[in-house]
């Protein structure tokens, strides 16, 4: 498994008291598979995602990510990992608006200290479409554009997992089919492991399976479902809540 998570709570203080965002949450994410994770508002699929992703420590249970167990890693160890084996795509983009496609993609290794061969940088926006756009910066760029590039960059390490966190939201239906093919083909073609939180059944049928959250918990989990299936059983979900 690329990514496990066994027990984990995490709770946030909310002044005297506290939140409870995760519940004893065990899930696995197989290598070259692709996950959908939806739920109501506030059911902790962001921190769902954040937690695997070692971008927040978690309050009990473990994490394990490409073999390694993120509780106890010294900080140092902890960014080396997320640098070299993870991937992140957002539903903002979060390019530096300063920079071309090409320096936004090899950011990653520049920050490593490492050089990024002009080569690679070029294969990679090719690999996402944008071979002709490597000297333009965000702001030349259409939203769908922008989004490709962050996936480019996401995978310019090659990292064993992507985590997105609603990378189809700020984007129209056709341009959000562009994206989502992609992430599909980072799984078929490329042997990724992909999870991704959304809010929409469309994107979520993309994937190979769908986990549904409710007060930080899994409640439910589909497989190989269309998206009038996943909506209808969102819908359910939601009238129960």
């Amino acid at each position: 498994m690329t990514v496990v998570l066994h027990e984990v709570h995490k709770r946030y203080r909310a002044g005297a008291g506290a939140v409870v965002a995760l519940d004893g949450v065990t899930v696995h994410f197989g290598q070259a598979t692709f996950t959908a994770v939806m739920g109501p508002s506030g059911s902790g699929k962001s921190t769902l995602l954040h937690c695997a992703a070692g971008l927040e420590p978690v309050t009990s249970g473990s994490v394990t990510v490409a073999g390694t167990a993120l509780d106890g890693l010294a900080e140092t160890a902890l960014t080396k990992l997320r640098r070299d084996r993870v991937g992140f795509v957002f539903q903002e983009f979060n390019l530096v608006s300063s920079l071309t496609a090409a320096q936004n993609v090899s950011l990653p290794l520049r920050l490593a200290g490492r050089r990024a061969e002009p080569s690679a940088v070029q294969a990679a926006l090719t690999e996402v479409g944008l071979a002709d756009r490597a000297g333009h910066r965000p702001r030349e760029l259409s939203g769908g554009q922008q989004q490709r590039v962050a996936i480019a960059r996401a995978l310019f390490t090659s990292p064993s997992v992507v985590f997105a966190d609603e990378p189809t939201g700020a984007l129209d239906s056709q341009t959000s089919h562009q994206v989502l093919e992609l992430m599909r083909r980072l799984v078929d073609a490329h042997g990724r492991t992909v999870v991704m939180v959304t809010h929409d059944p469309v994107a979520a049928a993309v994937a190979d399976r769908v986990l549904l959250l409710v007060d930080g918990r899994v409640t439910d989990e589909i497989i190989g479902a269309d998206a009038t299936t996943v909506a209808d059983r969102m819908t359910a979900l939601e009238r129960r809540c």
